[in-house]
């Protein structure tokens, strides 16, 4: 017997018989001007979705079974140190690894001493570019078969601190000496783009994955010689829930689209970190509640690895507490409330499809319009894309500051009363340094700092 049909004593209804109906019930009232809101990427979003919305749309990509893994990141400054928590936390439900290095001293035995390389993917997070200790690091890790990204970027570095590590050429000729030597018994990549930069600057979705496929495609250009196997991507996930979805799953078809073009075949590899630019120092419980929508939108869509943000990271320097909650957060999701291992719900929904297929396209137009003036780089020298991102903030700041952008405990829901000053172990505000810059900085900048400076103030602290 075949499975029930529990519709066939039902006649289908179109989209416009229940656009007919709806209009009914607004009384006279203007269907577009009433139910349909436009986003800052200049996406119409309509009160429903009909699976007529998905007839002329091509299939997203994105994971059908939810699989994924959590990880931490852990600050390598004391390689003895840095293993200790390392192996702490791979005890209690870390299934991934981020190593972020200062300098060459921090010795990479010490580091992995006792880490089940088999098992536990790495990611090397350098803030230098040193072939020499990547080559000593590989060495010892291509004995182990383990799954490991290098996570170089020269091009992120350039957009975040608006100078290379030493110059374009070295870098890139370091880049090429590294990538070279990655051995073939290793699972993993080499080059990266870190994408949060531009999420926590204030870009708008169809920016984030325009400029995310251009910085791609600066290194498949570059190196063509020796094809990528693979490239890392990070992203930073933002609060409006099903855009983010949306954002993962289009980034993975943009990819798909790219690689076709270079005659790659190798899938990508998404992390996802909660984005700065919506946590508070004021109400700061409800940063719980944004990492966790934010980190669920981010297994929906598909992310490969999810690396949570401490509630506290803003005002409280790296704790165990923060941490423990921070990593209680994805153990909750992946095994209390079965974010693995199963169906993924959004495959097929109309709404998130139609969503991923325009942020798709509209990213796509972008990243072909940036290519036909020059590539990527030749915009963040004159300032481009940084002057774009600019105007998006500016846009983003100006709907918080009226409110229409909500952030509960900082421009609404206020708790007057609520004090921080004797509270903050650390400047909840980032500070720059004037120095000499080939370009201007793409700086991260939260929503809120302008009214916290404010009410930081009443409370008698100098900001």
């Amino acid at each position: 017997m075949g499975a029930p049909s529990f519709f066939k004593d039902f006649d289908p209804v179109s989209a416009k018989a229940w656009k007919q109906k709806i209009q009914y019930g607004l009384k006279g009232a203007d269907y577009n001007e009433q139910l349909v809101w436009e986003s800052p990427e200049g996406i119409k979003v309509k009160p429903f979705y009909h699976h007529e919305d998905l007839a002329k749309l091509t299939t997203a990509l994105g994971a059908r079974i939810l699989k994924w893994r959590i990880g931490e990141s852990i600050l390598a400054a004391d390689a003895k140190t840095a293993n200790e928590k390392a192996t702490k936390v791979l005890k209690k439900g870390v299934e991934s690894l981020f190593f972020t290095i200062p300098d060459e001293i921090v010795a990479a035995e010490q580091l992995l001493l006792n880490i089940d390389l088999h098992t536990v993917p790495l990611h090397f997070q350098c803030q230098f570019l040193s072939p020499d200790y990547l080559k000593k690091a590989m060495h010892l890790l291509s004995k182990k078969g383990a799954e490991v990204y290098l996570n170089l970027d020269p091009i992120g570095h350039l957009a975040r601190t608006g100078n290379w590590f030493h110059t374009m050429e070295q870098d890139f000729a370091y880049a090429d000496e590294i990538v070279k030597m990655f051995p073939t018994t290793v699972f993993g990549s080499g080059f990266s783009v870190d994408a949060t930069g531009y999420q926590n600057a204030g870009a708008n979705r169809v920016q984030e994955l325009a400029y995310t496929l251009c910085h791609a495609n600066e290194y498949l250009n570059h190196n063509g010689d020796h094809p990528c196997r693979n490239i890392y991507f990070t992203v930073a996930m933002g609060g409006n829930y099903f855009f983010e979805i949306a954002k993962v799953r289009a980034l993975r078809m943009l990819w798909g689209v790219l690689a076709k073009a270079h005659g790659i075949t190798g899938d990508c590899h998404i992390t996802a970190v909660p984005s700065h630019r919506n946590k508070t120092i004021y109400d700061y419980n409800t940063n719980l509640l944004r990492t966790t929508t934010e980190c669920m939108a981010a297994v929906l869509g598909g992310a490969n690895t999810v690396c949570n943000l401490p509630y506290d990271t803003l005002y409280h320097k790296d704790n165990d507490f923060g941490n423990r909650i921070a990593r209680n957060q994805l153990l909750l999701l992946k095994h209390e409330s079965f974010f693995e291992g199963k169906d993924n719900p959004v495959t097929g929904s109309y709404y998130i499809e139609s969503l991923v297929q325009q942020l798709a396209q509209k990213a796509l137009e972008l990243f072909k319009d940036i290519e036909s003036k020059g590539g990527f780089l030749k915009q963040l020298k004159n300032h481009t894309i940084q002057r774009k991102i600019k105007e998006s903030a500016h846009k983003e700041q100006l709907r918080f500051d009226r409110a229409q952008e909500v952030l509960v405990g900082t421009n609404k829901y206020v708790q007057e009363n609520e004090r921080m000053k004797d509270a903050l172990a650390r400047s909840p505000f980032m500070k720059t340094h004037p120095r000499k810059t080939l370009i201007e900085p793409i700086l991260s900048k939260r929503l809120a700092a302008s009214m916290e400076k404010e009410r930081l103030k009443k409370e008698g602290m100098k900001v």
